[in-house]
């Protein structure tokens, strides 16, 4: 038997430093979310079920726009559009509004099959007004249904946000009043569809379509080349948005239990607070979002209050960190320290082998 001269040798990975690390301590942040409520105040409560839609929301979008290209302002349209489906369910149809959110995102991405017919004919400013005329058509449109309250709105009949399953064994259990029982559910609830929305996204990324997505973000053109199908692709992660952004909406509006047309297809709390979120957060990445989530929500709960200021400081640390950190606060960490908390991308390590006869 001989030995070989040393040669090339290559492999793929995706695990960056501290990944592994990282998966053992999201699996303990969330059990202590799921515990939380044993001992957590109902304000926290309800604070944090709106940091977690917001970054699930923020999730939704980035995936259109961060790895699709998607540049998206009417994702209003499916959070109004969950939240409509929700309430036309639960009060005219009698569902249980567990069995409704699933039938949400069903009909929902259904529904976004021939929106894409549409918008998807637009490109560049053109796709994003596109969109944000769609969502305006979706408001109209509920604002004629006398059912649904027309344009002035309409409440959950408190029977129904009762019956959701599991009220009174929390109320049992913790010792609390419906009203914070209900506000329980809903928080495990939207951890649940936070967890699920990441999850989603993270494993399509890693996934056959994620490498798809990824030669898409980087050069359509090449990619299109290379037999990807820029459409299909496409098509697959803004129907797969659509369903998850509807039963986010669906879970919104069954927690605040009154909907209205201008409040459900509201251009500023479901789009463009989600756009700030994600680009000061890091665009293209998973832990962008959620640090800018937890950002957006530390300013909102405590500048609020400062009125126009709060607004002026929002614009101005959006203006700042795309100047100084284009690629997000997150993208400029990630960056400095090699640091990767969900790897998505494939590196290609190249490293010398021994061949033996």
């Amino acid at each position: 038997m001989e030995t070989g001269s040393p040669k090339q040798a290559f492999r793929i990975e995706t695990a960056g430093r501290g990944a592994r690390l990282s998966a053992g301590l999201m699996c303990a942040v969330l059990l202590a979310g799921v515990l939380l409520p044993a001992f957590a105040s109902r304000d926290l409560i309800q604070n944090l079920i709106f940091l977690f839609y917001m970054m699930a929301l923020a999730q939704c979008w980035n995936l259109l726009a961060g790895y699709a290209g998607l540049i998206s302002v009417g994702q209003q349209a499916f959070v109004g559009l969950g939240g409509y489906l929700l309430f036309a369910l639960t009060l005219p149809g009698g569902i249980n509004p567990l069995l409704a959110i699933p039938v949400v995102g069903v009909v929902s991405a259904a529904l976004a099959l021939p929106t894409a017919l549409i918008v998807f004919r637009l490109r560049g400013a053109y796709f994003a007004i596109g969109t944000w005329v769609v969502a305006e058509v979706y408001r109209l449109v509920f604002a004629q249904f006398r059912m649904l309250g027309g344009g002035t709105g309409t409440s959950l009949d408190p029977q129904v946000t009762s019956s959701v399953p599991g009220i009174e064994w929390v109320k049992a259990m913790l010792n609390v009043r419906t009203p914070a029982a209900r506000d329980i559910i809903s928080y495990w609830l939207v951890l649940a569809l936070m967890v699920g929305t990441l999850a989603l996204v993270y494993f399509m990324l890693r996934s056959r379509r994620g490498l798809a997505l990824g030669a898409i973000r980087d050069n359509e053109t090449a990619a299109a080349g290379l037999g990807v199908d820029i459409y299909r692709v496409k098509l697959g992660v803004y129907v797969a948005s659509a369903a998850m952004t509807g039963m986010i909406g669906a879970l919104i509006y069954l927690q605040k239990a009154r909907i209205s047309p201008d409040a459900a297809f509201s251009v500023l709390d479901w789009t463009a607070y989600v756009i700030f979120i994600t680009v000061i957060g890091g665009i293209g990445t998973i832990e962008g979002p959620m640090v800018g989530a937890v950002i957006f929500y530390l300013m909102q709960r405590y500048l609020a209050d400062f009125g126009a200021w709060y607004l002026i400081v929002l614009g101005a640390l959006g203006i700042f960190v795309m100047l100084f950190a284009p690629k997000g606060l997150w993208g400029f960490v990630s960056e400095r320290y090699n640091l990767t908390l969900f790897p998505t991308r494939r590196k290609l390590v190249v490293y010398s082998a021994e061949k033996e006869d």
